[in-house]
């Protein structure tokens, strides 16, 4: 068996690209993260990493060095990381009142963090992650900052969009990842796995896993903890009219609704949106809500089991924390499926360069 390779992981919440890269052939060293419960859940589920629960600010080479010991971290292969989203979020293009990119405070200490960590660490390469929008026009600045920065540091970098369901977890989830790799080192993106089923390229390919492949089997019967979660709030009555598969725009006259109760894209995609069982899952969202979807196509929201086998974590995978803090730690994470098509690609990159300098 080969030998594991080392990675460090920043803001690593419950673990979902740690999680991924692990199943890759990695070892996490150590990660951080300023939520108390995903350090509860961290400690868990990576027994054997070191942990610190505080700001990234503070995760400085000395800590470190102190956690898991300088001669461990020496010759690391890889850091991991995904810095807060919100200011890079669709939501902040209607959010006027708030700001974006690095001139939000969260994505300055953030961004500034994640390079510094990877000025002192310097391994052989690292992986960045964040929503699809940091590659928008709008953050080019912040992008390029990155790029810039990372180049400088001797890095050279690539970046794309993927979409898990493209990677076979059952959800229509675009993120955006930067991989950057020293001298001596190369890397190219994973090939899909899977398919858009409108697709007609690669029709050997597996179409999308659907909702319903991956939690049918979890909706037996109705619990007691469904009680009084009403999906939709006031709107619950509307919200049981809505098919499968749609959203709050059948409720609207262009939709030619006799009783229309909403104006066409007046508000956010995701309101009063359920799933079909026959079609991947959007987006789950940080936030549990009783508004905004998806919820499950017997117009209830979801469960967190439910919702940990969309995002394609195990069953047994633990999280600290109530049933808000828990969705919260699944929502912000990178579906581990995704992250290990990705770490796989990685560490063959790794492991081929290490092969060349034996043999040479």
């Amino acid at each position: 068996m080969a030998e594991q390779l080392k990675a460090v992981s920043l803001f690593s919440g419950c673990g979902g690209l740690d999680l991924g890269l692990q199943n890759a052939g990695f070892r996490i060293l150590a990660g951080v993260d300023t939520d108390p419960f995903s350090a509860e859940s961290h400690a868990i589920n990576f027994p054997t990493a070191k942990f610190f629960n505080g700001s990234i600010a503070d995760f400085s080479q000395d800590l470190v060095n102190e956690l898991v010991g300088a001669p461990e971290l020496a010759d690391t292969d890889l850091l991991i990381g995904g810095p807060p989203c919100p200011p890079f979020s669709k939501s902040r293009f209607y959010r006027t009142d708030k700001p974006r990119a690095m001139n939000d405070p969260v994505g300055e200490v953030t961004i500034s963090g994640y390079l510094e960590t990877l000025r002192w660490l310097r391994p052989k390469m690292f992986l960045l992650e964040n929503v699809a929008g940091m590659a928008f026009k709008p953050h080019a600045k912040t992008l390029n900052h990155i790029l810039e920065t990372a180049k400088g540091y001797g890095y050279t970098c690539k970046t794309a969009v993927l979409n898990a369901a493209d990677f076979g977890v059952p959800q229509i989830r675009q993120r955006f990842f930067i991989v950057g790799t020293l001298d001596g080192y190369s890397f190219e993106f994973p090939e899909p796995t899977h398919r858009s089923p409108e697709s007609v390229e690669h029709p050997e390919l597996p179409v999308w896993r659907t909702a319903g492949e991956a939690i049918s089997d979890l909706d037996t019967e109705e619990r007691a903890d469904d009680e009084g979660h009403y999906a939709g709030g006031k709107h619950h009555d509307l919200l049981v009219q809505i098919p499968p598969g749609d959203n709050y725009l059948f409720f609207t006259a262009k939709r030619g609704h006799p009783n229309p109760q909403f104006e066409w894209r007046k508000r956010y995609w995701s309101f009063l949106l359920k799933l079909s069982p026959d079609m991947p899952s959007w987006t789950i969202q940080a936030r549990r809500s009783n508004n905004m979807g998806p919820f499950h196509w017997r117009s209830r929201i979801l469960r967190i089991e439910e919702v940990k086998r969309i995002q394609t974590f195990p069953d047994t995978w633990f999280l600290g924390g109530n049933v808000e803090q828990q969705w919260r730690q699944v929502g912000n994470a990178v579906p581990p499926l995704l992250a290990e098509s990705l770490g796989k690609r990685i560490a063959e990159s790794l492991r081929s360069a290490q092969t060349g300098a034996i043999a040479a």
